[in-house]
């Protein structure tokens, strides 16, 4: 007997609607730091370290400066090593994570400096233990805070004990790192033009220095030829003080002899920004290659410094330019003729400055002048004026040339004054100690134009070094300093990368490391290729210090002038052991170190302190190698920094260790970009741009900013800002409701519910294909470290082949089904993505995907964290079968579509009020749509397949050729359980099911 098919009955409770306290809205801000303090108390770390068998990974962090909270870079840079660790973990690695800081050097130094003056203090009347105990608080106190921050990211790691630079055992293999380059010949000291902060007082690497445009002078200076004589060339070796007579010369130009007395008094021009210079000034160099020609003056307008009659020598390419800034017209000179690099090279000029002394003056003697590689003939004049104190192309020439006894000067003081007894500008200052422009250039430029030794003058705006500490503008300036050499044999024996520092890194760059992405190998390559030695030493008092002695009264060439002895390093590096570095500055520290194996008298002990960048660049030694949770060959398996540490970290990390370890301490180097705005500009607190990670925490959670970070392409730079992470938090929460759709399906699924792949339907099967495929897609992104493409691989699959086609037609099968085979192959696939989806989201959504997990299996034991990810059936795969639902897919887009135009016509409000007719030309297709139950899959209540031609009303997509869709309504009653438009229903024991519910309910 038919049941009344006019009877209402409420079904809701009959269905299996899912179930979770799995919340929609996530309140990541406050949730988040429940699971870490459950980490932290679990000791999740500890316990994935305790697991055996495991091939080992190492990252080794790039330390951090602990001065001042994190900045979004900061939070980029931890997030992807966390991404890395996390999930090479759990592919079945021992991923070991030790963080870092480096806690020496100038910033710190500044701020107790800072600190002093504040308080009226003199920096220079407090011990040197004092002070840096100062320095070693202040380092303490924001590695703490920065911990805490870092933390509150979800990064793992060994957080209770991390490594410092300032620890004792760390600064005494600091110290050992540096002993081992005094022993192995590579140390020695030079004197020779480095960056040098005048502010800060104290020599800079290139990794510490940054460029800004300033505003520069420019002068045109005029030095005047003092004789012309091919045949004798100055040599300041032989008397640096002698003054030739011009002598007769000739020379060819064009089958006209020249006699090159024309050239006497004459003036070679030179173009510098930095007038400051001039009175160190040796020599000027030009080029062999250009063209040069002896021009005249023959008008000059009132307000030019030149004179009617004078006559310059001037490269060809510049000479209009120069006349131009001297502000003659083109009538007002004229070309006299061509000057060779023959008579260049028989000309001496004259300082413009000689004569301006009484008596025997600094600035008499001729100046050098010679021929140059660096001289360009793109700008200035075609001439360069050389102050080889303070500038290292010049350096170098005069050094090869054998003359730098003759050529070096010392007229800049520590501070950027004028050393005090120079005449005319004795004090006179370069910057001011905030950095400001000072009185030295006015004062040259003043004098130069008062004794008529000035063509023109300006100012340039120009991209120029400045200390990233103190923001303000560097000089090169001739000091004494302590120098790794890079290109002389390392005599240590390890000589399978080469004999020196630059072979060893440049072939480890090649043979040893592995590059993310492939540009960053050309980038350290062409930096290590063309560098010059290694500066070691800085000026300051909070470091490491070079733990060396010198003999009094040696010169730095001398074999003896070094103190190298095993027994002296062996006591120093005890002492370091025991009480940190300080021990090198305690009273009677020489005579602790020296006595009994060397006469302390004959010694004079270093205080200049190490490179910061030896600091971080020795680190591979007293972490990787010393640390039981290191790395057991003492080789970091990644290194992971921005890309500005080609120059900095990585750098020095590589020279650091091919001169102790003859190879680089990596196997591999990841580089990501800067964080930009949202419009791609640099973020600055004066623009209001930044981006403060605690601040994007407090907003929406830090799996958001973890989110960010795996969305982007990390190998460029990055925009992030108040737009950009909206879309990523739309992201999540699409993301979001696909796990708690599978929890509400699991919510009761036990084991008994499970069904083997083989007993499952096509649907399920093309599942688990689609799994095996991204298995291994997820599996080579993450070991690539290609987080944007797991991550988009990921989320796609679940947002369009789970969200829009997998659950969106399974929900009928899991809501009103009984306990039937589709309902049990369907949860089976369920427990399978949760599990899969769960361990391959976890690396980069820590918190949420913990949350998924407890949800499921709670248990104060129980964490996503501690497990790995799923292996994969190879029997999964089924390309046949993925081949044959493409067409399916394919087939269904064009329902779906049809259907959606109904919809917007508002002539059905469900696709279940359909029943379409489909037209398939294909029989291959036509075969495949018949051999499955296609209206389940459009979630309609019927359909027709058919290989007849399509009528011309047909719908039809333009991407799928050969399917049309002619609209149809479903025939029958509505059922009130399913929902499915039916002929059956109401025709069975339950009022108004269909036959399908009807079994259910029974």
């Amino acid at each position: 007997m038919c049941a009344d098919t006019t009877e209402t009955v409420d079904y809701k409770s009959t269905l299996n609607l899912p179930k979770t306290g799995f919340p929609m809205r996530a309140g990541l801000p406050t949730r988040e730091p429940a699971w870490l303090d459950r980490w932290a108390e679990m000791d999740i770390y500890g316990r994935l370290r305790a697991k055996t068998n495991r091939p080992p990974f190492i990252l080794h962090d790039g330390p951090p400066y602990a001065n001042g909270h994190l900045h979004i870079g900061h939070a980029l840079n931890k997030i992807l090593k966390d991404m890395v660790v996390r999930s090479q973990q759990m592919m079945g690695r021992d991923a070991r994570y030790i963080p870092g800081w480096d806690c020496h050097g100038l910033p710190i130094e500044w701020k107790i400096e800072e600190k002093y003056r504040a308080k009226g203090r003199d920096k220079d009347e407090v011990s040197k233990i004092e002070f840096r105990k100062e320095c070693r608080d202040f380092a303490a106190g924001w590695i703490d805070i920065q911990r805490e921050e870092f933390k509150r990211l979800g990064v793992t790691g060994n957080w209770a004990d991390p490594y410092l630079t300032m620890n004792f055992h760390a600064e005494r293999v600091i110290a050992e790192e540096f002993q081992k380059f005094l022993m192995n010949g590579t140390l020695y000291q030079g004197s020779k033009p480095v960056m040098w902060s005048p502010v800060e007082q104290t020599a800079l690497a290139e990794a510490e220095v940054e460029y800004h445009d300033k505003e520069s002078f420019t002068i045109w200076v005029k030095f005047r030829v003092a004789a012309a004589n091919h045949d004798l060339k100055i040599s300041l070796g032989e008397n640096s003080k002698r003054m030739l007579k011009p002598a007769d010369s000739t020379s060819t130009d064009h089958a006209v002899v020249h006699d090159s007395r024309d050239l006497l008094d004459a003036h070679v021009v030179i173009w510098t920004t930095t007038p400051w210079t001039i009175p160190s000034n040796k020599g000027v160099v030009y080029g062999e290659a250009f063209d040069y020609g002896l021009y005249e003056v023959t008008g000059t307008p009132e307000e030019s410094w030149a004179n009617v009659g004078d006559r310059f020598i001037l490269a060809d390419k510049r000479a209009e330019d120069v006349m131009t800034r001297a502000r003659l017209d083109p009538g007002m000179w004229k070309r006299l003729r061509s000057v060779t690099a023959d008579e260049l090279s028989g000309l001496t000029l004259e300082h413009p400055l000689a004569g301006v002394e009484s008596g025997e003056g600094e600035w008499d003697a001729p100046r050098d002048f010679r021929a140059a590689p660096f001289v360009t003939d793109e700008d200035g004049t075609g001439f360069v004026h050389c102050a080889p104190s303070h500038g290292m192309d010049e350096f170098e020439l005069y050094r090869d040339a054998g003359m730098l006894a003759e050529v070096i000067t010392y007229n800049v003081e520590p501070d950027g004054t004028f050393r005090a007894d120079l005449p005319l500008f004795g004090g006179k200052a370069i910057l001011k100690p905030n950095g400001k422009e000072g009185d030295a250039n006015t004062a040259v430029i003043d004098k130069l134009a008062s004794v008529g030794g000035l063509l023109a003058r300006g100012k340039i705006k120009h991209s120029y070094p400045h200390s990233w500490r103190s923001k303000a503008p560097v000089i090169y300036r001739n000091t004494p300093q302590w120098f790794a050499a890079i290109d002389r044999p390392v005599g240590d024996g390890q000589d399978t990368y080469g004999t020196t520092i630059r072979e060893r890194a440049l072939r480890s760059i090649d043979e040893l490391v592995t590059w993310t992405p492939k540009t960053g190998r050309n980038r350290l390559y062409s930096m290590i290729e063309a560098r010059p030695d290694w500066v070691l030493s800085r000026q300051r008092a909070w470091g490491v210090p070079l733990t060396c002695f010198v003999r009094k009264g040696a010169h730095p060439s001398d074999d003896d002038f070094l103190l190298r002895n095993d027994e002296v390093n062996a006591r120093i590096l005890e002492a370091f052991e025991a009480e940190g570095a300080d021990a090198w500055y305690q009273d009677g520290a020489k005579r602790r170190f020296l006595e009994g194996l060397v006469d302390p008298d004959a010694y004079e002990q270093v205080f200049d302190i190490l490179d910061v960048w030896f600091d971080s660049g020795s680190t591979h030694a007293f972490v990787l190698r010393d640390r039981v949770d290191g790395a057991e060959d003492g080789l970091a398996d990644l290194y992971l920094e921005g890309t500005d540490q080609h120059r900095g970290w990585f750098h020095s990390s590589m020279l650091q260790s091919c001169g102790t370890r003859g190879r680089a301490p990596y196997r591999g180097v990841l580089t990501h970009g800067f964080t930009l705005d949202e419009k791609g500009n640099k973020m600055s607190k004066s623009l209001g741009n930044t981006i403060v990670p605690d601040a994007v925490v407090k907003q929406y959670g830090a799996d958001i900013l973890r989110l960010w970070v795996a969305q982007t392409d990390y190998t460029a730079d990055q925009r992030i800002g108040p737009e950009i992470l909206k879309g990523v938090a739309d992201s999540y929460r699409r993301l979001r409701n696909t796990m708690r759709f599978m929890l509400g399906s699991l919510n009761d699924f036990t084991e008994a519910d499970r069904t083997d792949a083989a007993e499952m339907p096509e649907l399920e099967r093309w599942v688990l294909h689609r799994l095996a495929e991204l298995d291994e897609v997820v599996r080579k992104g993450y070991d690539a470290y290609d987080f944007q493409g797991v991550f988009q691989a990921v989320f796609t699959f679940a947002t369009v082949d789970l969200s829009a086609f997998y659950f969106d037609i399974r929900k009928d099968a899991l809501y009103c089904d009984g306990d039937t085979p589709r309902r049990r192959a369907a949860r089976t696939v369920l427990d399978i993505l949760f599990h899969r989806l769960t361990a391959w989201l976890a690396p980069v959504l820590v918190f949420t995907m913990e949350e998924v997990w407890l949800e499921r299996f709670p248990g104060d034991d129980s964490s996503v964290h501690l497990t790995d990810m799923p292996e994969t059936p190879a029997g999964w795969r089924d390309p046949d079968l993925a081949a044959k639902w493409t067409m399916i897919r394919q087939a269904r887009r064009v329902v779906t579509a049809a259907l959606e135009v109904q919809r917007t016509d508002k002539v059905i409000g469900a696709s279940l009020e359909a029943a379409p007719v489909v037209h398939v030309a294909d029989p291959d297709m036509l075969s495949a749509l018949k051999s499955v139950d296609f209206d389940d899959l459009c979630i309609t209540s019927d359909l027709v397949l058919t290989g007849d031609p399509s009528p011309a009303e047909a719908f039809r997509f333009p991407e799928t050729e050969g399917v049309g869709v002619v609209f149809e309504k479903a025939e029958g009653a509505k059922c009130q359980r399913c929902w499915k438009i039916l002929p059956d229903v109401g025709q069975h024991g339950h009022a108004g099911v269909c036959g399908r519910c009807d079994s259910a309910l029974t």
